[in-house]
């Protein structure tokens, strides 16, 4: 892929899988300017390597922003295990359950048979 390949695909809209969702749009820079012949030209970005820096900026800056939002939702998850597990509860357990209640009956299922089926070959 050339140059000018490389800036067409980049020029050509996207879908943001975030929108709507509650974040801010992404700024799209103009990609390409009309010269007065009619004729499209570089965006004065090529100037860069073709990189789109502000939309590049703002991505970083969203995952950065996300990155901040799961060690807040990683403490809160502790502080409940710890909760629970000052209530008595064994936070082992919970985890376990937490990590069935993501998985498919059908997975469960499967999994609870072999379990069964290898603790008879060994006599449990």
């Amino acid at each position: 892929m050339n140059v000018r390949e490389w800036v067409d695909f980049a020029a050509t809209p996207r879908i943001d899988p975030l929108a709507g969702h509650g974040y801010p749009p992404s700024p799209r820079p103009q990609e390409r300017h009309m010269a007065s012949s009619g004729t499209a030209t570089l965006a004065p970005r090529a100037a860069t390597g073709g990189i789109a820096a502000d939309r590049l900026r703002s991505l970083v800056e969203r995952i950065e922003r996300l990155e901040e939002e799961r060690k807040a939702l990683g403490a809160d998850i502790r502080d409940v295990y710890t909760e629970a597990k000052s209530a008595g509860f064994d936070t082992k357990v919970m985890r376990l359950l937490i990590r069935l209640r993501r998985q498919e009956p059908q997975v469960i299922e499967e999994q609870e048979t072999l379990l069964d089926l290898y603790r008879r070959a060994l006599g449990m």
